[in-house]
């Protein structure tokens, strides 16, 4: 191991230390550069391509300060680390992850005579069934794994609150997904609604890929409060706080980027080019031992899924999107990781942190739209450290192959679209303050102090702020939109802002920036569920037409208002 590696573990507890160098060797450079800065207290930014070990690098600190205080006394029944990332399935990978380095640290103090400590690790998504929920608000993990969405209905629930008394540190991975989205915007009024419940300002980590403007997330991460010199009132915020390190490790993956043409000449196809796409994708997945092929909607991910195996003439892909049940997703996952299945066909479900095991090629059908969609799709390949990141981009158009070309550049490049976050969302706002009020009694200065300690509201005026309370306290618009019934209670006199239960009720019910797709359940008639339709393609359809999901055909026995029952239709001709 090199001297700087040495000197990185130097700090952590001997076991922690010898768990890491008989595991894994020598620290990667995030984990070199950020262990020091997450030791020192300050908020970081940690800015690594996929598979530099950026994950790692913000927990293990973490977790060394948890073993530690847990060998000094018993941890209390609360959350110490606090986990974010946009993506459910990348929940259950992260827990996952951490389990198996907790069994083996377990086992390396209970052979050196010492008593672990007891540390509980959870997952809290939509998926999370009711009966898991109510254990945690009994039996609190130490380290707790959600999403932005669940994060606010648990903050906005009276026994939920309950759980973040002892919150030390906030990882907020992949930030790069949401800080340019709405629902980034949601996020940072979560973290600074968090800081108010606890009375402290804990410790925020950031993990991200290449991203810029660096200073840009840099604020949005940290906020507005306590990040020393600096302002965020510039038009254009290239200054960065200095009350956040940044450990920006670059490019440093090794990629190896081509671009084919399943046609001559893409101006001159001669009819579809889809049967020219499937046999060039087909010839690269049998050339590697696993493959993710990246196409854009779930649609065509099946379709194209079918056409591999009835061209190979056996089963060597499987469609994985969003759409197919949760059980069905991580049974793929573990299949490609066993080398059980040669290729998955995915839209962005895959694209960000999940570990699947070892990828050898990233076939892209279509542009990715953008450089770092680009990056974090062909990343998935080679996704150890030191290895290269192989990944084929295919054109089906002329336009596509004019924009394929120019993504292909600017990724070898690493010259990254900017991430600008959104600004004075009114919409996203409106619904906090409703969440906000329907636990707590709200003095009115103090809750815009509040908003405006959030990167995204930092210039957002007190007239747009009254004006979005007046609002949520009857003043509609119109006559029409008076109809409408007053979300809170705003008491100008005392200048006391109050919810309701129905305000609470609101809150959970609309908890989130995620649009609403209108999906339909698909079941067995057992109610196992299968995955999931689109609204529009259910009102097309009719009781006993058959369709395609997860590549297994369906026959439609019953629609109901939000599930469709099938039955098995093997052999049947089907739609997708």
């Amino acid at each position: 191991m090199s001297a700087r590696g040495a000197s990185a573990l130097r700090t952590f507890h001997p076991l922690v230390r010898a768990w890491f160098t008989e595991t894994l060797g020598s620290p990667s450079e995030p984990q070199r550069q950020g262990w020091p800065a997450i030791a020192s207290g300050d908020h970081t930014l940690v800015l690594a391509p996929t598979g530099t070990g950026k994950t790692l690098a913000a927990f293990l600190w973490e977790l060394n300060a948890l073993i530690v205080d847990g060998l000094a006394e018993p941890l209390p029944n609360a959350i110490r680390i606090l986990y974010i990332s946009p993506l459910k399935a990348l929940n259950n990978d992260i827990q996952r992850n951490l389990e198996r380095p907790l069994a083996d640290l377990r086992q390396r103090f209970e052979q050196a005579g010492t008593v672990f400590p007891d540390i509980r690790v959870a997952v809290r998504t939509g998926d999370t069934p009711a009966s898991a929920r109510a254990r945690m608000l009994r039996k609190t993990p130490h380290i707790l794994i959600t999403t932005p969405e669940s994060l606010n209905i648990l903050l906005t629930s009276t026994r939920g609150r309950g759980m973040f008394s002892d919150v030390r540190v906030v990882i907020v991975d992949e930030i790069h997904a949401v800080a340019g989205t709405k629902r980034g915007v949601h996020l940072a009024l979560q973290l600074e609604r968090l800081e108010a419940l606890t009375g402290r300002s804990p410790q925020r980590i950031g993990l991200s890929a290449t991203v810029r403007p660096v200073g840009e997330i840099a604020w949005f991460l940290a906020g507005t409060r306590n990040v020393g010199r600096g302002s965020p009132n510039e038009d254009r915020l290239d200054e960065r706080p200095s009350g956040v390190r940044i450990i920006d490790c670059g490019p440093v993956k090794q990629l190896d980027i081509a671009v084919r043409s399943p046609v001559p000449d893409l101006a001159n196809v001669g009819g579809s080019v889809w049967p020219k796409v499937i046999p060039l994708v087909l010839e690269r997945v049998r050339e590697s031992r696993t493959t993710l092929v990246f196409d854009n909607n779930r649609a065509q991910a099946e379709r194209i899924a079918a056409r591999l195996n009835a061209l190979a003439e056996e089963e060597i892909a499987q469609p994985y999107h969003g759409s197919l049940a949760r059980e069905r997703r991580l049974t793929l996952e573990v299949a490609l990781k066993a080398g059980e299945l040669r290729a998955l066909v995915a839209t962005s479900s895959l694209q960000l942190g999940i570990d699947i095991g070892s990828v050898d090629l990233v076939n892209q059908l279509q542009s990715p739209k953008r450089v770092t969609s680009g990056l974090q799709r062909v990343g998935r390949a080679g996704h150890t450290l030191g290895e290269t990141s192989r990944g084929v981009l295919v054109p089906t158009f002329r336009d596509d192959l004019v924009e394929i070309v120019a993504i292909a550049h600017a990724m070898r490049e690493g010259d990254v679209e900017p991430t600008i976050v959104p600004q004075n969302a009114l919409d996203v706002l409106a619904q906090t303050i409703t969440a906000m009020v329907s636990v707590d009694d709200w003095r009115a200065d103090d809750l815009f102090a509040l908003v405006q300690r959030a990167y995204p509201y930092h210039r957002l005026s007190r007239a747009a702020f009254d004006e979005v309370v007046s609002m949520l306290a009857g003043k509609y618009p119109s006559d029409i939109a008076g109809e409408l019934e007053a979300r809170i209670t705003w008491d100008r006199v005392n200048g006391m802002i109050t919810g309701s239960r129905a305000s609470r009720m609101l809150a959970v019910i609309s908890g989130g920036m995620i649009p609403d797709r209108g999906l339909y359940a698909v079941t067995l008639p057992d109610r196992t569920r299968l995955g999931e339709l689109d609204e529009e393609f259910v009102h097309e359809s009719r009781v006993g037409d058959v369709f395609q999901l997860g590549s297994s055909t369906w026959r439609i026995a019953t629609i109901e208002h939000d599930r469709v029952i099938v039955h098995p239709a093997p052999g049947a001709p089907a739609r997708m």
